[in-house]
């Protein structure tokens, strides 16, 4: 059960890669001499939303591009899904009761901290 908003995202991988800049760069950290010389990061800006998502998990940018795709689609379902509306909730009438007891307590507790007036 597909919504109407979820077929803007493309099925296959190249549709939704023209729709996308992609970019490769150095991965950097741990991975040793294999991360350091290889261009196998790959970062996904998808142009009509302006979503970004970057991919360094593996040694092979082919892989890598892969998983960003995987990414890309997971962040545009959750941009195109359909929010519930809020339901409004109301009070039940024994916390309404409880809030004003307490109330009533604390104000007389506050009543007996002050000085007595002088006409008592």
């Amino acid at each position: 059960m597909t919504s109407r908003r979820e077929k803007r995202i493309p099925s296959d991988d190249d549709t939704l890669l023209r729709q996308c800049r992609v970019d490769t760069f150095r991965a950097g950290g741990k991975g040793g001499q294999h991360q350091d010389t290889t261009d196998s990061a790959v970062r996904l800006t998808h142009r009509p939303t302006g979503i970004v998502v970057t991919a360094r998990d593996e040694r092979s940018q082919h892989r890598n591009r892969k998983i960003a795709l995987e990414r890309l689609r997971e962040r545009l379902r959750e941009r195109y899904r359909k929010r519930k509306k809020r339901k409004k909730t109301r009070v039940p009438r024994r916390e309404k009761e409880r809030r004003l007891r307490n109330k009533k307590h604390r104000a007389r507790k506050k009543k007996l901290r002050k000085p007595p007036r002088r006409d008592e």
